[in-house]
Parts: C-alpha cells; structure tokens; sequence
C-alpha cells in the first residue's frame, strides 16, 4: 500500500508539473527580444492598396495568407533627421517580418534581406538592420520605402520600423542575431553532431533501436533546416515531410526509450510524411497546402498526445525515464503550443517562433543523456573489466603458486618413485649377482671362473641400469643400440655369432611415453631371452630382428625377436614353477605385462624364438621385477 501511494503522489506530482512547464515556456516568450527606445519608431506608416493609392497603416501589421507563390506588398513612411545629427550614421532596423524585406530610402536599395538565405525561412524570427549613405540623405523629410515579400505556410508579417543613429539600433540587431540566428545555427549544428554520434552507436549497438530512431530525427531536422525558401512544390514537399516524420520518430523513440513495445498501429503515423512527399511532387504549390494542412498539424499533434499518455501511465507505473522524460517533452509542447497561439494571433506581441527551440532543446538533451548513459555504460564495462583482470591477475598469481608447489611435490614423487626403482632395480640385479659372487667365493674348490662369469654378469646388469637412465625421447632403438654392443661380447664368449636385423628403416616407431623403467624391462626381456639361447639351446647363432608390423587394431606396433638355432623344446610341456627356467619364463612374463607387451615363445626341433610386440604406447606405471 504504501508503495501504491508513493507512485500515486509521483504521478500526481507529474502531472501537475506538465501543464506548469507550458505555460512557464509561453510566459516566458512574452519577455520579448531586445528592441531599440521606442522614441525611434517610425509614425505615420502608410500602405499601397490594390488600387495603387496609400493608406494610414498601424504597424505591426499582420497581412493575410496569398495564394500567389510569392506576394508582396509596400509600406511607406517618412523620416528626417534632426540637423544636430547630420554628421550621425543613422540606420534602419525592422525587428521581425515574414518572410523577407528590400529597404529604400529615396528611391535607392540599401538591404534586400532576400540576399540571406538562410533568413528566408518564416521560422527563422530574423531582422533587417541597414545603415543609410550619407549621400542619400536630403535636408528635411526622407521617403522610406519598405517592400515586404511573403512566401510559404505562414501570412505576412512586419514589426514597427525604427529609424536613428546606428549606434542606438545597432545592439539590439546585433543581439537579436546572436538569439535567432547563431544560437539555432550552433543548436542545430549540435545536434547534427549529436545525432551522429548516436546514429555510429547505434552501428553497433543494434539491438537498442533508441539510439537509430532519435539519431535518424536529428539528421532530418538537421537537413530540413538548411533548406531555403522561397522553393519549388518538390522541395516544399520534401520539407513538410521531414517535419511531419519527426514526430513519428520521437514517438516510437519514446517508446523504445521507456521500455515499451510500440504498437504496429503506430506505423500509420509515418503514412501522413509520404502522402505529403508525394503530394509536392505534383508541382502544384495549392495542392501542397491542401494536403498539408488537414495531414500534417494533426499528425505532430497525435504523436504529441499519443507521447503525453504513454509517459504519463509510464509515470504512474514509477518509470523513473519517464518522469524525466515527461518535462523535457513538456518544454517542446510549450513551445510548440506557443507558436500554434502566435499564428493564430491569440497571444499579442511580436510574432516570434520559438517552436524549434524546443525541439532542438528536447533532441539534445536526451541525445546527451543517451550519450552519458552510454558513456556510464562504457565506464561500467572498464571497471568491470578492471576488477575481472585484478580478479584474474590474482587468480593467475595463486594458480602459478599452487602450479610451483605441485611441481615441486611431482618432482619430489619422480625424485623418490626414480629412486626406488633404482634401489629395486640395483636389488634385483646387481644384488642377486654380489650375492652369488659371495656364495661362489665361501665355497670349497676352484670357483675363479665361475666367479668372474658372475662379475661380468654384475657389470652388464649394472651398466643396463646405467644405461636406462639416459634420455632417449622415445626412441628405443638408442637403448637397443647400448644393448647390442652388451651381448656381442657375451655371445662371442661362448662361440656364438650374432645376427643383427633391422627390415623397417626407422627400426621402430616413437614412443612418447617411454621411460627409463620400461627400458629396463624390455631389455631385460631380451636379456633373459638371450641368456636361455646361452645355457640351455647348444645354438650357434642368435638371430635379433627389429621391425614394425600393423597391429590388430591397424596401428604400427614395434617387435623385436630373439631366435637361435639350437635344440628347442616343446612348449606345451609342463614346467616345475621352482625350476630355474620356470622362474626365469614367469619372471619374462611379469615384466612384459608391466609393460603390455604381448610376449610370444615359439620353440621346435630348430630352435627357439622369442617375440616381443611391443604396446602402442608404454603404460604410465611399469617397476621392476
């Protein structure tokens, strides 16, 4: 409940204020623009009727719409100035008229405000100040001649016409240019610029069309303005134009702004700016105006209506964009409803627009509203940005900390699990080996040779080790290399002859994974195989083949064989476990299922070959037996 009566007393507030703001911006045009003393206004002003004759004419002087493309009519008034000023520039300043004035004194052209066109348009609230040669002036009574021209939407116009010293009228031209003239130059210059920059955010912000519909209305009253009068029915056509779509712009911009859906009915309001367009590309200037009139006033006023409901119900919902919104629009109202008043003669005084004012005022404020929001947005989105990469930076920082202490904890693993194998590895080499020379060496007899068999064993077990702990990236065939110098001496010591073959030309692929414990037990393998060829075959010969063969699984695998030419045996013939050769087969058969390799034994009467066929990849974890 007492939020419903926070929003009522919002909207009561709002609505209030509305009506307040119009009648504040019509008010406040009755202050006026700066005039001369009115001691130098001109009496006795006289008109040309149709019939050539002159008549008393009180000024100002509001003459009725022509149906002529351009209507004239003339003023005359005498003028004298006083001997004590004869060597006194003196001037001439008509304050306000529509749509354009030629100055004569004596008969001779001194202004022709015809000649400025961006003073030609009946909006532009413009004056005339000319300073008369001081060859034209004749002693005693002047004969000033004024010809007003009209043309375009509006009847004619002209203010009181003061005549003195230059010095005197010349501020109040002078500020009446800086209001009327530079102000909406530099206004309207604004909101080209404006309306540029949002039209570019709009480029690329596309998904919010309120930037594109008020950057759009920008740069169509920034072209209609440069537009000059008195001009053909096409131009005309294209200027009501783009002054009637306006509104339909800042309608659905308001909309859009507020958060609101507009209705597809709205579009109706874009139809009354192409029926004009093409009602001017008729040519027939009568035809223009009797389609303007009755379309686009109405079309400016609907859209305005439409936009005063939709901010209202949007006010008492507690949209906070619409109770800005709301007074801004207001001000543009109230300058528009001035000047519909001014036309109409309801409000007395000069005859002064005001009317884009307003709207330049209310399309820069929200342009530069849309632009702080969207600078917001970009300062938004920079510190956003500035937290994330503080965020990341010390996320960064401890993920590199924690990074640091699990290397250093895997180092200390590899360190320690390098270490046991090692330890393992010299136990169940080496060891066995000391151990046995220790045996071979209490017992009774000549065991010389037999110790140094067991030496030389020890050495090659010890210098496999050292061997295994070099690094080969992957490649076995290094290790294999070591390996075959190892055995030639070993079998050359028992009369046996070494075949050494390699069929592919790289010998065997490239393991990644390939580690110094998994060199051990292959070679091992080898070793083991060829220690049997040794003792138990009789061969002569050992043949090792290097070679890669596509696997099962069409993938190139590694195999190396041993194969000697001795007795063979049957190999379904049963073996004790607690022999030596059944420990010595079940001891090959651990190692290559540490390192998931297939090993094969095939024997006959020919001999025996041993094939080892090697994993794609060798396994992470693989100690020693």
């Amino acid at each position: 409940m007492a939020r419903l009566r926070g929003r009522l007393g919002w909207f009561l507030l709002y609505m209030a204020l509305q009506p307040l703001i119009i009648v504040f911006c019509i008010f406040a045009r009755q202050i006026g623009a700066p005039l001369p003393p009115d001691v130098y206004a001109l009496k006795g002003v006289e008109i040309k009727d149709q019939a050539g004759n002159f008549q008393p004419i009180t000024l100002p002087d509001f003459r009725p719409f022509s149906p002529e493309p351009i209507a004239s009519v003339v003023y005359r008034v005498s003028l004298e100035r006083p001997s004590s000023q004869n060597n006194v520039p003196w001037g001439i300043f008509v304050p306000r008229f529509t749509t354009a004035v030629l100055l004569e004194v004596n008969g001779t052209l001194i202004h022709d405000t015809r000649r400025n066109v961006m003073s030609r348009r009946p909006d532009r609230n413009s004056s005339a100040m000319a300073t008369i040669p001081e060859k034209l002036f004749h002693e005693g009574p002047n004969e000033l001649t004024i010809r007003l021209f009209t043309w375009g939407p509006v009847s004619g116009y002209i203010d009181k016409i003061y005549a003195g010293p230059d010095e005197v009228l010349r501020p109040a031209h002078d500020q009446r240019t800086i209001l009327f003239e530079t102000l909406p130059l530099v206004l309207v210059a604004g909101q080209a610029t404006l309306g540029a920059i949002l039209g570019l955010i709009w480029l690329s912000r596309r998904h919010d069309q309120s930037y594109g519909l008020l950057s759009l209305a920008m740069l169509i009253g920034f072209a209609q303005y440069f537009v000059s009068m008195p001009a053909p029915p096409q131009t005309l056509g294209l200027v009501g134009a783009a002054v009637v779509t306006q509104a339909p712009l800042v309608l659905h911009f308001i909309f859009r702004f507020i958060g609101r859906k507009p209705s597809p009915w709205l579009l109706l309001t874009f139809v009354p700016g192409v029926i004009i367009a093409l009602a001017g590309l008729v040519g027939q200037q009568e035809v223009l105006r009797a389609i303007y009139l009755p379309l686009g006033p109405p079309t400016i006023g609907l859209c305005a209506a439409v936009a005063c409901l939709i901010l209202g119900k949007a006010a008492l919902e507690g949209n906070r964009k619409a109770l800005v919104l709301g007074p801004v629009f207001s001000v543009m109202l109230g300058c528009a409803l001035n000047d519909i008043l001014t036309s109409l003669r309801v409000i007395p005084g000069e005859r002064l627009f005001i009317g884009w004012f307003g709207y330049s005022f209310v399309v820069l404020v929200i342009g530069v509203w849309l632009t702080w929001r969207f600078v917001q947005a970009l300062n938004d989105a920079d510190s956003f940005a500035d937290r994330l990469v503080k965020q990341v930076s010390e996320a960064e920082s401890k993920l590199r900390k924690s990074f640091a202490r699990e290397e250093e904890r895997a180092k200390a693993a590899a360190l320690a699990s390098e270490r046991t194998r090692l330890m393992r590895d010299l136990h169940d080499g080496l060891g066995g080996q000391l151990v046995s020379i220790v045996a071979l060496a209490e017992q009774p007899g000549d065991t010389t040779n037999t110790i140094g068999d067991a030496a030389r064993a020890a050495l090659r077990d010890l210098r496999l080790v050292i061997d295994a702990m070099e690094e080969i990236d992957g490649d076995l065939m290094l290790a294999l290399g070591s390996w075959r110098e190892r055995i030639s001496g070993q079998l050359r010591a028992h009369d046996m002859t070494l075949a050494w073959s390699v069929k592919a030309p790289g010998g065997l692929p490239v393991y990644p994974g390939l580690r110094p414990r998994h060199v051990i037990q292959v070679v091992r393998l080898l070793d083991e195989a060829v220690t049997n060829a040794i003792k138990h075959s009789g061969a002569s010969t050992v043949a090792i083949t290097i070679e890669t063969v596509m696997g099962e699984d069409k993938n190139p695998r590694g195999k190396v064989s041993v194969r000697d030419n001795g007795r063979g045996f049957s190999v379904g013939e049963t073996i004790p476990t607690g022999s030596r050769p059944g420990r010595g087969l079940l001891n090959m058969k651990k190692r290559a299922a540490l390192c998931d390799v297939t090993l094969s034994i095939d024997s006959d009467a020919n001999g025996t070959t041993v094939s080892l066929l090697l994993p794609r990849d060798f396994p992470e974890s693989a100690q020693a037996v």
